[in-house]
């Protein structure tokens, strides 16, 4: 899918999901769907379907996002991203390259990362 063109991307996702995945926007804090959900499962790209983070590297930073510690490498990308007068590493989905959110180093222990992700920019998919 990464080589969609800007029309397909339009026709496959929502306004809100084009806005956060193809034009690197931002969910209003603590408003995203997956903030509170805590069920086993899978967090995929709501761009392609790539699988990002297991469920059970979830974790509450209270910072207004979902949060993990921890994500599936080899279908994530990092960039620095100097926009809006900040220095941060965005992280994307190495297969569409869309948007999720950014990371820091202030998240818990083994991988002391907080990786703070947009719900828009997912899909959950629950374990049976």
């Amino acid at each position: 899918m990464d080589s969609e063109s800007t029309e397909q991307w339009k026709e496959i996702l929502t306004e809100e999901e084009y806005h956060i995945l193809r034009e690197r926007g931002t969910e209003p804090k603590f408003s995203g769907e997956y903030l509170d959900v805590w069920d086993d499962g899978t967090y995929r790209c709501a761009g392609c379907g790539a699988e990002l983070f297991p469920s059970e590297t979830k974790f509450e930073a209270d910072h207004g996002w979902p949060s993990f510690f921890d994500a599936i490498e080899e279908n994530i990308e990092y960039r620095r991203d100097s926009r809006h007068g900040m220095d941060r590493i965005e992280v994307v989905c190495a297969k569409c390259d869309g948007h999720l959110g950014h990371v820091f180093d202030d998240g818990p222990e083994p991988t002391g990362k907080r990786f703070c992700i947009n719900s828009v920019a997912l899909d959950f998919e629950r374990e049976e």
